[in-house]
């Protein structure tokens, strides 16, 4: 904590959701509902793909990936949020950010190249279907999945690195619900320009590489469908791609907000609402729509019901 004006802040405290006191308990219970949700359907899904051997192929294997960095983002986050709507102090030390961030940042990136990787994958499966095993195989997947997890790991330690450049002395309130870099960024006493400038080059490059990927995938798909004779088959490619694309783009654009507009460092006023989307909404609810609407998916889980009742 700051004793005066020279002294440097090693401990800080989250202000986030404190404005209405009043109502600590129903966002608690609120919250706590979305967590343990999360935690289920997505510890759930990875659990179901990896004991049933008919899951174990490319589109799988990237959702059950998926699936894990959605429950690493949301145990980053909630856990100590829920702690801190009851807790006195709400004080975090600067390498509990650190590590706070690390892992948020991890499942984040990670989760940009897989999206990407399952857009090429579902490109592949409609667009060339008879050289699917070829161009989309099992260990294309797998150095897909690992250059993402490489990615994401190289990306967090790069942020979290810069931040020990880092002094800060203006305050020791951060107004946020987690540990993020860009509200620190707003109380270091030296400028940083040099941090603002790797979230850019590094977090615009990501988001360029993966959101074109992702893009140029979908318009493929969508020409193809297009030329489909059946009606339902339009229909129910539609359908799937509607809500892949929904999540996708809820996802994309809530951390090219956060991150890479302008003057991101300098405001703060729309950062929690922005950061509920793609730490808690987009973990919660992509279990659901990428299972739910999956007919293998949901033909296992019967199964599986069946035998235990």
């Amino acid at each position: 904590m700051t004793k005066d004006n020279h002294s440097l802040t090693t401990e800080f405290i989250l202000m986030g959701f404190m404005d209405h006191p009043d109502q600590k308990t129903i966002l608690f219970l609120m919250f706590f509902a979305i967590y343990l949700i999360t935690m289920v359907g997505n510890l759930g899904l990875v659990v179901l793909i990896v004991m049933e051997h008919r899951l174990h192929i490319p589109m799988y294997i990237l959702l059950g990936n998926l699936a894990l960095m959605d429950s690493c983002c949301s145990s980053a986050i909630t856990p100590k949020m829920l702690w801190n709507f009851f807790s006195k102090d709400r004080i975090m030390s600067l390498y509990e950010c650190m590590a706070q961030f690390y892992f948020l940042c991890l499942a984040e990136t990670t989760d940009c190249f897989l999206l990407a990787a399952m857009a090429y994958d579902r490109y592949v499966a409609i667009c060339c279907p008879l050289q699917y095993h070829t161009m989309m195989s099992k260990k294309i997947c797998i150095l897909m999945t690992i250059g993402a997890y490489v990615v994401g790991n190289v990306n967090s330690m790069i942020h979290v690195g810069l931040l020990k450049r880092l002094n800060f002395c203006r305050s020791n309130q951060i107004n946020h619900f987690y540990c993020d870099v860009i509200p620190l960024y707003r109380l270091s006493c030296v400028d940083p320009f040099i941090n603002e400038l790797m979230v850019l080059i590094i977090g615009g490059s990501i988001q360029i590489f993966t959101v074109t990927t992702v893009i140029i995938s979908y318009l493929c798909i969508l020409f193809t469908i297009f030329k489909m004779k059946s009606r339902e088959g339009i229909s129910k490619a539609l359908s799937t791609c509607a809500s892949h694309f929904l999540s996708i783009t809820i996802f994309y654009g809530s951390l090219l907000f956060m991150y890479i507009r302008p003057s991101s460092v300098k405001e703060g006023n729309e950062d929690i609402p922005i950061a509920i989307f793609y730490t808690l909404i987009i973990p919660l609810l992509n279990p659901f729509i990428y299972s739910l609407r999956n007919k293998e998916i949901m033909t296992v889980m019967k199964r599986i019901i069946k035998k235990i009742s």
